[in-house]
């Protein structure tokens, strides 16, 4: 299962670096960066959501306790590129990578941790993934 769904992050994080594109080249010029930003993080919930959909057969947990392990999983990669790539590779001061999460600034990125976190527990559920317990 745990391979299945480091491949679905990889393609996960294909769409989040695509999506980041769009903003930065496209709507951002257009609409400003806290808009740009907003949208895009909207934008990256749905698409996280729908490739939930699409692959969580395939990841295929049992239980609502595997289901949260991939979730938990996927976050744990999400915020290890983010933070790791982001500063070492991308060379990002900490100070703008932490700045996504300054919720005063109306920056809602943790958002995008929420329903990465939580979609695959949720999209099994509503794909009727889980065995019911004996009675």
């Amino acid at each position: 299962m745990q391979p299945r769904a480091v491949a679905v992050w990889a393609g996960i994080l294909v769409l989040a670096s695509l999506n980041g594109a769009v903003r930065d080249l496209l709507l951002a010029p257009r609409l400003g960066d806290p808009v740009a930003r907003a949208i895009s993080t909207v934008v990256l919930c749905l698409l996280i959501g729908l490739v939930t959909w699409f692959t969580i057969g395939w990841i295929h947990p049992a239980t609502p306790r595997q289901a949260l392990s991939v979730g938990g999983l996927w976050l744990a990669l999400t915020l290890a590129f983010e933070f790791l790539a982001g500063h070492y590779l991308f060379h990002k001061p900490w100070a703008a990578l932490l700045a996504d999460y300054d919720l005063s600034r109306g920056r809602i990125w943790v958002l995008v941790l929420v329903a990465t976190l939580l979609m695959p527990l949720w999209l099994a559920r509503e794909r009727g993934l889980f065995l019911e317990a004996p009675r």
